[in-house]
């Protein structure tokens, strides 16, 4: 006999913890096909609850296909379980062992490891934002607009390239910031960076074309195009960015480049003029493409943004993708992609595919920002902050750090690297600073061919001077800590 319990404590109703024990009783095998259950009358009374409970659990377990009903006869465990319970035979370590991956785009993204959690708020965590009082007073009264503004058309579907009073509003915003050339019908909205690159790989490539990535590079970038069966070829960074000589000269055959132009991720460098004309060239001569990550494009500290390389592309050979989400806040999860015509009918069936349309209430709010003039003034303010929460960081680290730590300061972007010193891994001061309650990322980890440089990227965009300036302190006496031990043949050995 079964010990049939309920807990009248519990938050889970009464006739709903009836039906799981039947439940997981029937698929572990302990009630087996064809066994009958007591009638609802005399599980009530065993129960000790109205019979109404066993009754509604009864039917729950009928509809769900676990029991029958034979008339005069009572309620019994259906008899067509018995192909669902040989899993229940199998040893103990069977059922406990972990499912293995058999295919190769599971083992791809199991195999990936994220280097930082965005949602980690400690200094100095990358791909954060700072909202100030004035925009977030705007973005409310917009919102309740925009809400108390929907219609029918609002709650349907809609273009899946995204509402076009957005898309006009992006197209000028990028005309004039960025030099991009383009139309409002060119646009195609996305949910970020992201996003936009997933489209892009599925809509220029095919399993074993090779294509140009940055080395370093971003890694999520790369990890999109091995899970997609592409052959990424690590092409190294030098101080005027991606040497376009040495991609050509050993892949001069891959179908497009993946390059982060303005400002390269992970090091700053801004593309040169003369690389830009080189990198177009190879893409014309060769009928490839290019995909130009233009992320944080707006937050430039020193002189106008600069001009993008899609707009002195003569040739539709480059997906121009951008982002709202750094721009605002990453919560947000709108971006855009700028696509040349004839890729135009190809990428939007891809968006529409992976992901019918975009949020409609977040792109009215949007396009209403973008048009009031709010966008243009929360860029301006915060260009502001993040150069003042750059420069803290900076001077920080070079008044504690002198000797331990050489600092790039950028001139655009959300974040800086903080090269180490000779001998000291960066890997290690990532792993230190974790336990010191900091989120650095050792750039090493961004190096697939070239020879890696030892360095930390920190996110300064997200952190007022006031928790900068001690974390910076936490962080120069940290790397203060680490000192070379000895030279041996093979290389430094730190110790603490």
């Amino acid at each position: 006999m079964h010990d049939w319990q309920v807990d009248r404590r519990s938050a889970i109703p009464l006739f709903r913890q009836i039906y799981m024990q039947i439940r997981s009783a029937a698929l572990a095998g302990a009630l087996g096909p064809g066994t009958e259950l007591p009638s609802s009358r005399t599980m009530a009374s065993r129960l000790g609850v109205a019979r109404a409970s066993v009754v509604a659990a009864y039917e729950l377990l009928h509809t769900e296909g676990y029991v029958e009903s034979r008339h005069g006869s009572g309620t019994f465990v259906s008899a067509e379980l018995s192909n669902l319970l040989a899993p229940s035979r199998r040893s103990a370590a069977a059922r406990t062992a972990k499912p293995r991956l058999n295919t190769a785009p599971a083992k791809v993204f199991a195999d990936f490891e994220r280097a930082a959690s965005y949602a980690d708020d400690r200094p100095f965590n990358t791909g954060r934002t700072l909202v100030d009082a004035r925009t977030m007073d705007t973005w409310r009264k917009l919102t309740h607009r925009a809400a108390r503004s929907l219609g029918a058309g609002d709650l349907g579907y809609s273009d899946p390239c995204g509402a076009i009073e957005l898309r006009r509003q992006i197209s000028a915003y990028l005309q004039a910031a960025r030099s991009v050339r383009c139309e409002p019908e060119q646009v195609v909205v996305t949910a970020g960076t992201q996003h936009a690159i997933d489209i892009a790989i599925r809509v220029l490539l095919a399993p074993g074309d090779e294509v140009w990535v940055e080395d370093p590079g971003y890694p999520l970038t790369h990890a999109q195009l091995l899970s997609a069966g592409v052959r990424p070829h690590a092409v190294p960074v030098d101080r005027q960015g991606i040497v376009v000589e040495t991609g050509w000269r050993t892949a001069a055959k891959a179908r497009a480049a993946f390059v982060t132009p303005s400002h390269q991720f992970p090091t700053g460098v801004a593309l040169s003029m003369a690389r830009r004309l080189e990198l177009l060239a190879w893409a014309r001569k060769s009928g490839a493409f290019i995909v130009e990550d233009d992320y944080t494009s707006e937050f430039r500290y020193s002189g106008p943004p600069l001009a993008s390389l899609q707009g002195l592309d003569e040739d539709d050979r480059v997906i121009y993708v951008g982002t709202l989400n750094k721009a605002l806040f990453p919560g947000l999860r709108l971006g855009y992609a700028v696509v040349p015509r004839p890729l135009l009918s190809a990428f939007a069936t891809a968006r529409y595919l992976i992901d019918r349309q975009p949020p409609t209430l977040y792109q009215t709010v949007v396009a209403e920002f973008m048009a009031e003039g709010h966008f243009a003034a929360h860029i301006r303010r915060m260009r502001h902050a993040y150069r003042e929460q750059r420069d803290a960081l900076a001077a920080t680290l070079v008044r504690k750090a002198a000797g331990q730590l050489e600092i790039d300061v950028p001139d655009q972007g959300m974040h800086l690297v903080a090269y180490l010193a000779a001998g000291q891994r960066d890997i290690e001061i990532e792993a230190a600073a974790a336990r010191a309650g900091l989120v650095v990322r050792a750039i090493s980890r961004f190096y697939r061919r070239a020879p890696a440089r030892s360095g930390l990227m920190l996110g300064f965009s997200g952190y007022p001077r006031p928790l900068i300036v001690p974390a910076a302190a936490r962080l120069a006496a940290l790397t203060a800590q680490k000192r070379v031990k000895k030279v041996s043949a093979n290389g430094y050995h730190l110790e603490e």
